[in-house]
C-alpha cells in the first residue's frame, strides 16, 4: 500500500511509458461515474472515491493504512469535486501540495460554481486547473494531453540542461589557460626593451638635436680647432 514516505516516482509514474491512471475525487454519485466515463474512453485508467478523506486514505496521508491494495498502481493525475462535505476540494488540495512525495501530482477542481474568488484561491494554492461543470470529454482530452506533454518536456529540459552544463565547463577551463599565457606575455615582450647588464647606459641614448640650446655650446667646446681658434681670438 501507498505511504506518505513513498517517493515521487513510485506514486506517479511516466505517463509516456503506461497508462495515464487517475484518482477521482466526487461525493456525487452521477458526476463520478461520468468523470470516470470520460476518462475511460479517453483511455485513462480511474480510481474513483466518494470524499477528500477517502482520497487521503488512497494515498495513505491519513497517518493509518489504505482499507484496499492499490500497492502497483501510480497516480498521474488528480480531479477533485470543490464543494464536498467533511473535507472540501480546497483542504483536499492544500494536503496534497503540503506532501513532499505527492506535491508534484497535477491537482484539477471541479465545481459547478464559477466564482472568481474561488478560482484564484485554488490556483496560487497550486491547482493546476479549475474546471466548471459539466466536465466535457475535451477537458478531460485536455488535461491528459497536458500530462503527457509535461512529462516530455520535463525529460527533455532535463538533458538539456545536463548538456549545456558539459558545453559551459569547457570553454571554461580553455578560457583560464588563454587567459594565464595572455597575462605573460606582456612581461615577456618587456624584456626585449631591458639593456644588457654591464652595458653603458649612455651609449643607447640618442645623440643629442643640434637645435637643442643646450647642447650646442657643449659640441662647440668639445671641438679642438674651436676651442684654440676661441683662444687665438682672446
Amino acid at each position: 500500500m501507498a505511504t506518505a514516505t513513498a517517493t515521487a516516482a513510485e506514486v506517479y509514474g511516466t505517463p509516456s511509458d503506461e497508462e495515464l491512471h487517475v484518482l477521482a475525487v466526487d461525493d456525487s454519485y452521477v458526476d463520478r461515474k461520468v468523470i470516470e466515463r470520460l476518462l475511460k474512453v479517453s483511455a485513462c485508467k480511474v480510481t474513483a472515491v466518494e470524499s477528500g478523506i477517502r482520497a487521503l486514505q488512497y494515498l495513505g496521508l491519513d497517518g493509518g493504512k489504505s482499507s484496499v491494495d492499490f500497492d502497483a498502481l501510480k497516480v498521474n493525475l488528480i480531479m477533485t469535486d470543490y464543494s464536498m462535505p467533511g473535507m472540501t476540494g480546497y483542504e483536499l488540495l492544500k494536503k496534497i501540495k503540503e506532501s513532499s512525495a505527492f506535491r508534484e501530482i497535477p491537482v484539477v477542481i471541479m465545481s459547478s460554481e464559477n466564482i472568481l474568488t474561488r478560482i484564484d484561491r485554488c490556483l496560487e494554492e497550486g491547482a493546476e486547473d479549475y474546471i466548471v461543470k459539466p466536465v466535457k470529454l475535451s477537458d478531460v482530452r485536455r488535461l491528459k494531453e497536458f500530462i503527457i506533454k509535461g512529462e516530455l518536456e520535463e525529460n527533455s529540459k532535463t538533458r538539456h540542461q545536463k548538456r549545456k552544463q558539459r558545453d559551459e565547463d569547457q570553454p571554461s577551463s580553455s578560457s583560464s589557460s588563454s587567459s594565464s599565457s595572455s597575462s605573460s606575455s606582456p612581461t615577456t615582450s618587456l624584456s626585449f626593451l631591458q639593456l644588457p647588464a654591464g652595458d653603458d647606459a649612455s651609449s643607447s641614448d640618442p645623440p643629442s638635436s643640434p637645435s637643442s640650446p643646450l647642447s650646442q655650446p657643449e659640441l662647440l667646446l668639445g671641438s679642438p680647432s674651436k676651442r684654440s681658434k676661441l683662444l687665438d681670438r682672446d
